[in-house]
């Protein structure tokens, strides 16, 4: 197979701040698999909080590239397991070579990559919206400015509560808050109380993830149900997860793709977790793929694209956080124009 990939600089809407970065741009590698006359993409980030630079995505890719060359899969998966033995390349770099993989099978066999996954056929549940964390007045304009019948809710100070008081003022939609490890043991037991009054759905990574014994608290103390992120980053994350989290939130780039992602949907259930699906901030490329898992999902977090300025691609789209798919086969993306840089 042939793999080449493009640099891109996606521009955000709105500063977008979390408890622990923020940023206006957002960089991208798109990842172009060809066979057969056949192209599939994929999509990762860079992500400093991850400790994934420019320099370590190329560097993965270029490996990737070489190992590729003689390589033709029978199935998107074998290409997801022929890159884990011949090669020691992340699972960022990993995810966007992954969902090319099965964009590209998907338009081969000349069916969608959600057909392929799962077959049945399950309604996907809605994407909420999200609000970063910012003065609570400019989160109030956010959210004025994007009726949604769901928000998650960037929290982190020590004003969170109060925060979404604000915001309940103003919608009556469901809300879910993400604390991006920046609570206490006591402060996360106290906040759910007050939040499950404002009409809050769950909490997302409320403690840090090296603090298993707290979590253990939170987890049979809070009236909210608690989400991991940051403590279920891959697959080997997911059974240490259990009766710590009730449920565990996938990221594709984090995971390695969609082949390890689709085994984690099915290790969390067997568990009695739910299942979150979330993204970075991501073009069509990487939220499409994302899209792909939907139908198995409990909750979806699938918002990048309503984040940025200058998608370089089209697929799915949102109609009132429903998911829109394209009716083409693999995962629905096509390129608006031919990357200018290439890897």
């Amino acid at each position: 197979m042939e793999l080449q990939a493009a640099r891109f600089e996606l521009r955000l809407k709105d500063h977008f701040k979390t408890a622990h970065s923020q940023r206006s741009v957002q960089v991208v590698f798109i990842a172009i698999l060809r066979q057969d006359g056949i192209s599939g993409y994929g999509e990762t980030t860079v992500n400093t909080y991850f400790g994934i630079d420019e320099a370590t995505i190329r560097q993965d890719l270029a490996e990737a590239t070489c190992a590729l060359q003689s390589f033709v899969p029978a199935r998107p998966d074998e290409v997801h397991a022929f890159l884990r033995q011949h090669t020691a390349i992340g699972n960022f770099a990993l995810c966007a070579i992954d969902e090319a993989a099965y964009d590209w099978y998907g338009k081969k066999q000349g069916i969608s990559t959600r057909s392929y996954l799962d077959e049945g056929n399950r309604q996907p549940p809605l994407t909420d919206y999200t609000i970063g964390l910012a003065s609570v007045d400019k989160m109030v304009e956010k959210l004025k400015a994007r009726p949604w019948p769901l928000y998650k809710i960037k929290l982190g100070t020590e004003d969170d509560v109060a925060i979404v008081r604000e915001l309940r003022k103003h919608t009556d939609a469901v809300f879910r808050v993400d604390a991006n490890c920046a609570w206490q043991v006591d402060e996360a037991i106290a906040n759910a109380r007050e939040l499950k009054e404002l009409g809050v759905e769950f909490i997302e990574q409320p403690l840090d993830p090296a603090d298993w014994q707290g979590m253990k608290q939170v987890y049979e103390e809070s009236v909210l149900p608690v989400i991991a992120d940051e403590s279920c980053q891959t697959e080997e994350d997911v059974a240490h997860c259990a009766g710590y989290f009730h449920g565990i939130n996938i990221k594709l780039t984090k995971c390695g793709g969609l082949t390890p992602a689709n085994r984690m949907v099915r290790q969390a259930r067997a568990l009695g977790m739910q299942v979150m699906g979330g993204c970075m901030n991501e073009s069509s490329v990487g939220i499409s793929a994302l899209a792909q898992l939907a139908p198995q999902l409990d909750y979806l977090d699938a918002d990048g694209t309503l984040l940025i300025a200058n998608d370089p691609a089209s697929g799915v789209s949102f109609d009132n956080g429903r998911i829109v798919y394209p009716g083409t086969p693999g995962n629905g993306v096509t390129l608006l124009a031919e990357p200018v840089e290439l890897l």
